[in-house]
């Protein structure tokens, strides 16, 4: 069946080339939409995913945040008090501060400092998106990171012990970190003490709470007791809170609208250009189709014949596309696009080639199974 499928498709080249060129248009495209917001939802909840998150953890925030990344700042006591609440180990203050470094070339840039008490650094960065220098560096007066791609975006060099300024006080870069950058903000961890210093901000104020739960205590029960007597504050699963930081920037700049709606006539314009060229080619071969019911072929085999066609256009078209894939995602990496095509993202496309091939390919079907094979002599 493939074989003679495969004939079919040699014999009419110049349809089979814009079958072949629609799939892989099409899958290109939707796999370069879908990669790139899957990075930027990963850019929109990095606060997170830069931190060494536990199951058995809470991240307390203001009550009326739902996003990580603007927060409002609580009372510095409460770090005390929920951390005698039964079941909570320990708390950690953490301490987000706006502020801008410039360079000695310079140039300037806006950066949020990220603090957090030593030697835990329970926001991290973790050790697999340190570049150069050791966390534990950042105990040192001053000290911060920087991220690597951003070197780019400041139009200056980043190395270690960098002399910098933040917020007009002097600072040094000592760990460069990469693949830590954040939506709309580029980060700087240091210390809890340095945050407050070059960050200029309040020693009564944090802006997160995160407590580590003992092994015995229900989390759920230790978020509830958290929201009854703070009714300020909302404890939240670090995986939900950077959910709901995704969804509430994806709402409200209306990206996933735009990407959605990218990906949607993708879809929706290669499968009715398939589907058309896989009529016309029907439609110029319909004496070969005539001729095959003519000498017994049933109308099963004929459409599957066609469908057969659909499917090895497919193959060939995704093949195409993937490699395109992996070309954009390896021409971006040193832009800092940290693009990410998993097995289970690859099987995805693959799914959305057969349905747009093989899904075009029954109006031809539905021509060919009307076909009488006496009326094609």
């Amino acid at each position: 069946m493939l074989g003679l499928a495969f004939k079919f498709i040699k014999y009419d080249r110049a349809k089979s080339i814009g079958i072949v060129t629609a799939i892989v248009i099409s899958i290109f495209l939707i796999g370069q939409q879908l990669s790139l917001l899957f990075f930027l939802m990963g850019l929109m909840g990095n606060l997170v995913g830069n931190a060494p998150v536990t199951d058995k953890q809470l991240w307390i925030i203001e009550s009326q945040s739902t996003n990580i990344n603007a927060v409002n700042v609580i009372d510095n006591r409460l770090v005390q008090q929920i951390a005698s609440l039964p079941g909570v180990e320990s708390t950690f203050p953490v301490v987000l501060a706006a502020g801008q470094a410039s360079f000695l070339d310079g140039k300037t840039a806006g950066i949020t400092l990220v603090g957090a008490n030593s030697p835990q650094f329970v926001m991290g960065p973790v050790p697999e998106k340190i570049e150069e220098g050791h966390i534990a560096d950042l105990v040192q007066p001053s000290s911060v990171t920087a991220e690597l791609y951003n070197a780019k975006t400041w139009k200056t060099d980043l190395f270690l012990n960098k002399p910098i300024e933040i917020n007009g006080k002097s600072a040094k870069i000592a760990v460069i970190t990469k693949n830590a950058q954040a939506f709309g903000a580029s980060l700087m961890y240091t210390s809890m003490e340095n945050a407050i210093v070059l960050g200029n901000a309040s020693p009564s104020k944090v802006s997160i709470i995160i407590a580590n739960i003992t092994d015995s205590a229900s989390k759920q029960q230790v978020q509830q007791d958290i929201e009854q007597l703070f009714p300020q504050l909302k404890a939240w699963d670090a995986k939900k809170l950077k959910n709901s930081t995704i969804k509430e920037i994806l709402i409200s700049s209306n990206m996933g609208m735009s990407f959605g709606t990218l990906v949607i006539f993708a879809m929706i314009s290669g499968f009715f250009i398939i589907g058309l060229t896989l009529y016309s080619s029907a439609l110029d071969r319909i004496k070969d189709y005539g001729t095959l019911k003519a000498i017994g072929a049933t109308r099963g085999y004929v459409n599957k014949l066609i469908i057969a066609q659909a499917f090895l256009y497919a193959i060939i078209g995704y093949t195409i596309a993937m490699l395109l894939l992996y070309g954009f995602k390896f021409g971006v990496a040193n832009s800092g696009l940290a693009i990410d095509i998993s097995v289970g993202f690859a099987l995805f496309l693959l799914f959305v080639t057969l349905l747009i091939s093989v899904g075009g390919s029954l109006f031809a079907v539905r021509k060919i199974a009307k076909l009488e094979p006496a009326s094609v002599f």
